[in-house]
């Protein structure tokens, strides 16, 4: 390649939401790229004009800016390489479509939607349901291979609709080294001419990547499986075009796996689970996908998981912050197979990263998410306390809600049913003697509020539990929340007094 320093790329196409694969794409990129002290570079596939969705490419930006993961060239950061969006290279394509044909490697084809339709009916058999436009079937179709010079000099010089197609090898095999699969092999013989250059004037995916591979100096490509059909084409193109020494490195990523194959939005919509970064609403029909952000993951645990998504050291290590990530991963080691996605696993890491996390590093997304439910949170001193005490139970952001929501209002509602049927009248008695000792309390801490409960329990014939259950429910409405006295100590005197006195008057 013409540079040795390490250049990576994340060629996105603003189509819509950014699939979990599509993240993780940018993971391998990025950590690769900061590995190396190379360079990431975001590149937006914009050449489908009919299929870009308004809001998609800055919807992308987002969910790197909140995974961690920005590039350092794109359209957002600029760069000497640019322009970063294949749309606005538009012109540096035909010159490369028309040396192709000039070279004999590719050719120009005049046929129409009709023509094309007639040939697929026509050339349709049972061994061949779906016939291709390929070297057994473009030598009866209209092309600057099939008519005589003169007819293909008339019909380009008065402007009929064309495309530019790749004269497929009769028979060649084609092979290149994948960083994760080894040696790969394909025949010729059975990959269509691919279409090069549209009738608008703009590049298929084939043409711009190669071109822009190459221009942008790129050193390792690194993509989904999905692409290893298209590699021969590509391969091909850069030997003619640039020389196969200029083709950088590439893996071909495995596929991140669902319940039922390869996973998709629908089974996100279908098991509950989210399968992109962050919200995504469609314009053209409004439905709204969820993601993992909205949902209550921390983009650290995010990448920790989406890392170990095909991916893993050899030592058994499941937690690593961006920086082990960085200094430990290699695409030697990565999987070749499917990588199935577990939602209970991301929860699990994410868990990890919760009760990892200092109160102070949570709190604003704490705050938030208790904003969400209306749930007034102003005293960042308690809210620590409050993290402090709540985190080991919530596996997710939005768990917090539920988890700490007492605390800054009192329960509206009650677990009647836990208290009434076992209540009577020396529980009645030993509350009204609870609230007169925790009147006279001159010191307010969990180990002397648990030490004079037990104390009273115990002068008054009732065993911890039987009264433990109780005091619980009158101060967060349920059988949940930490340790019971650390509640009270944090609700503080006056407001634990306030709730045993409100739920005696709702027994009465």
């Amino acid at each position: 390649m013409h540079t040795n320093k390490v250049r990576v790329r994340f060629a996105p196409s603003p189509t819509g939401g950014l699939h979990l694969g599509g993240v993780r794409t940018v993971l391998y990129n990025y950590l690769f790229a900061r590995q190396h002290k190379g360079v990431f570079i975001v590149r937006i596939e914009d050449t489908d004009q009919s299929r870009f969705v308004p809001g998609a490419e800055e919807y992308i930006f987002n969910c790197l800016k909140w995974a961690g993961l920005e590039p350092d060239e794109s359209v957002v950061q600029g760069g000497k390489y640019g322009p970063y969006r294949q749309s606005e290279r538009k012109p540096l394509y035909r010159k490369y479509a028309e040396q192709l044909v000039a070279d004999g490697h590719a050719y120009y084809a005049f046929d129409t939607p009709e023509e094309l339709d007639k040939m697929r009916a026509d050339f349709k058999t049972e061994q061949n349901p779906s016939p291709q436009y390929d070297q057994h079937i473009r030598g009866r179709m209209r092309n600057s291979l099939t008519l005589p010079p003169e007819e293909v000099k008339h019909l380009l010089d008065s402007g009929a609709p064309c495309v530019i197609r790749i004269k497929m090898p009769a028979d060649e095999v084609v092979s290149f080294t994948d960083m994760i699969r080894g040696e790969v092999n394909f025949n010729t013989s059975v990959v269509d001419d691919k279409v090069l250059l549209k009738a608008d004037g703009m590049p298929t995916y084939h043409l711009a990547v190669v071109a822009d591979d190459y221009l942008m100096e790129i050193t390792h490509a690194f993509r989904g499986e999905e692409w290893l059909p298209s590699a021969p084409v590509h391969v091909l193109l850069w030997k003619y075009l640039f020389g196969i020494d200029k083709m950088p490195q590439w893996a071909h990523l495995p596929l991140i796996l669902g319940p039922n194959g390869k996973l998709s939005k629908r089974d996100g919509a279908k098991y509950g689970f989210p399968v992109f970064a962050m919200n995504w609403t469609d314009p053209k029909t409004n439905e709204l996908t969820e993601g993992f952000k909205e949902k209550g993951f921390l983009p650290e645990a995010f990448i920790n998981m989406l890392a170990l998504l095909g991916w893993n050291d050899g030592t058994g290590q499941e937690i690593f912050t961006k920086d082990e990530l960085i200094e430990k991963f290699s695409m030697e080691r990565v999987h070749s197979g499917g990588a199935k996605f577990d939602y209970e696993k991301a929860k699990w890491f994410n868990h990890e990263w919760i009760k990892q996390s200092e109160p102070a590093k949570l709190r604003q997304q704490v705050k938030q998410v208790l904003a969400a439910k209306n749930i007034p949170a102003a005293d960042d001193l308690l809210l620590d306390k409050v993290i402090l005490l709540v985190k080991e139970r919530c596996h997710l952001l939005t768990d917090f809600a539920e988890q700490a929501a007492f605390f800054f209002v009192a329960p509206e509602t009650y677990d009647m049913d836990a208290v009434k049927p076992k209540w009577n009248e020396s529980k009645q008695l030993f509350f009204t003697e609870i609230i007169r000792n925790f009147e006279l309390a001159i010191v307010w801490n969990a180990p002397d509020l648990e030490h004079n409960f037990k104390e009273i329990a115990a002068a008054n014939h009732l065993k911890p539990g039987e009264v433990l259950l109780p005091f619980r429910i009158m101060l967060v409405g349920g059988k949940f929340g930490p340790h019971v006295f650390d509640i009270a100590t944090l609700l503080g005197k006056q407001e634990t007094i306030r709730r045993i006195k409100h739920f005696l008057s709702l027994l009465q």
